[in-house]
């Protein structure tokens, strides 16, 4: 039994460490969800970009627009395209059969995605397409190779490709720097990202924001209550505290005859 189990135990430790090396590098990202421009931009850009195909169907628009300070004929004429009612679930027209036609599989609902893999991860992964001619749609991506989905940003991005760059050396996790100059130690890396020049709408700084806020907004609609729990929770600990010293007091009364 004893070997069966250490058999058990090699077998399955050279799998989980060769998974962990697979896991992608994702880039920190702070997110705000009192932010009400940032959301307000990534509802926009959800709207526009996203919702061809992914619906937000446990959303409702009026729920958006009164959570953002959007007003009502504003959101009926720069965010709904399907002639939803303003009270109506924030769901696409496209139908799941032609969706996995299409893509191969049905694209998914994105109202929770940001509680399923996480703001970082979201923020990584719009960031990481990349042409590549071998794929159905021509781009892959790094967080999620071989995806099924095709680059909607890239009229803002511009072309990203696989190519060479200079990158700042890590070791054990922290940046070099010249000692006697203090300047970042490169080397030329052949497995980078870059961006074509001039051929996207937006500048990276301009892109990166967008980004940012699309994710923001995905954030908020995963948890659109967030703000109001943490207010909730603020007037519950003040009150427990309150109520905290005259406890102490009672107990002190109680016991004060104890010897």
């Amino acid at each position: 039994m004893k070997k069966l189990f250490a058999v058990l135990i090699l077998a399955v430790l050279p799998a989980v460490s060769f998974a962990n090396t697979l896991e992608p590098e994702l880039e920190k990202v702070e997110i705000d969800v009192a932010d009400k421009v940032a959301l307000q931009d990534g509802a926009r850009t959800f709207a526009n970009y996203c919702m061809g195909c992914h619906s937000a169907k446990y959303q409702r628009y009026e729920r958006v627009a009164n959570d953002l300070d959007i007003p009502v004929d504003l959101m009926q004429s720069h965010l709904i395209f399907t002639g939803a009612k303003i009270g109506d679930h924030m769901s696409i027209g496209m139908q799941p059969a032609d969706a996995k036609a299409w893509f191969g599989a049905a694209p998914p609902d994105l109202t929770l995605v940001a509680r399923v893999r996480g703001t970082d991860w979201l923020y990584s992964y719009l960031k990481s397409f990349y042409e590549d001619p071998a794929r159905p749609w021509g781009v892959n991506n790094k967080v999620f190779p071989n995806v099924g989905m095709p680059n909607v940003l890239v009229g803002l991005q511009g072309r990203q490709v696989v190519g060479c760059k200079q990158v700042q050396i890590v070791e054990d996790g922290k940046k070099q720097y010249d000692p006697l100059t203090g300047t970042p130690l490169t080397h030329e890396a052949c497995d980078q990202l870059t961006i074509v020049p001039k051929s996207g709408a937006l500048t990276e700084e301009q892109f990166d924001e967008k980004v940012k806020n699309l994710v923001t907004f995905l954030a908020y609609s995963a948890n659109p209550v967030k703000l109001q729990h943490q207010r909730i929770g603020t007037y519950v600990l003040l009150y427990l505290a309150f109520f905290f010293v005259f406890a102490y007091l009672l107990k002190r009364e109680y016991w004060k005859d104890v010897h």
